[in-house]
C-alpha cells in the first residue's frame, strides 16, 4: 500500500513544527541589548560570564521551563534583592519603562542571543 500525503496531514505537520518553535525566539536582541546598556544592567552583568551578578544565560538556565520567570524577574529588577544569586545586593530599577524592561526579560530568559 502507498502512502499518499493529506492535506489534513500537512497541516498537522506544520502545525507540530510551529508549536516546537519557542515563544522568545522573536526577541529583538540588538534592542535589548541596547536597553539593557541604556539602563546599566551591562555593568552588573554578562551574557557568558558571571560579573557581580549572574551570566545572562545562567539566568536563563535557572529560569528554564519556569512559566511564572518573567513576572519574578520583572519583580525582581523592580524591586532589587539579593539571595538568589548570593549576597551582593542587586539595586532596583523602578524607572525603567514597563515594555523595555519586558524586552530585556525576554532576551535574557531566551539566553541572551547576540543581535
Amino acid at each position: 500500500m502507498k502512502f499518499a500525503p493529506t492535506l489534513a496531514a500537512g497541516a498537522v505537520l506544520a502545525g507540530l513544527a510551529l508549536s516546537a518553535t519557542p515563544a522568545l525566539a522573536a526577541v529583538d536582541a540588538a534592542r535589548a541589548q541596547s536597553l539593557a546598556n541604556q539602563n546599566a544592567c551591562m555593568g552588573c552583568h554578562a551574557v557568558d560570564r558571571k560579573l557581580v551578578g549572574p551570566a545572562y544565560q545562567d539566568v536563563a538556565a535557572k529560569y528554564k521551563g519556569d512559566a511564572g520567570a518573567e513576572a519574578k524577574l520583572i519583580k525582581k529588577v523592580r524591586e532589587g534583592g539579593m539571595g538568589n544569586w548570593g549576597q551582593i545586593p542587586m539595586p532596583a530599577n523602578p524607572k525603567i519603562a514597563d515594555a523595555d524592561l519586558k524586552t530585556v526579560i525576554d532576551w535574557v530568559l531566551a539566553g541572551a542571543p547576540a543581535k
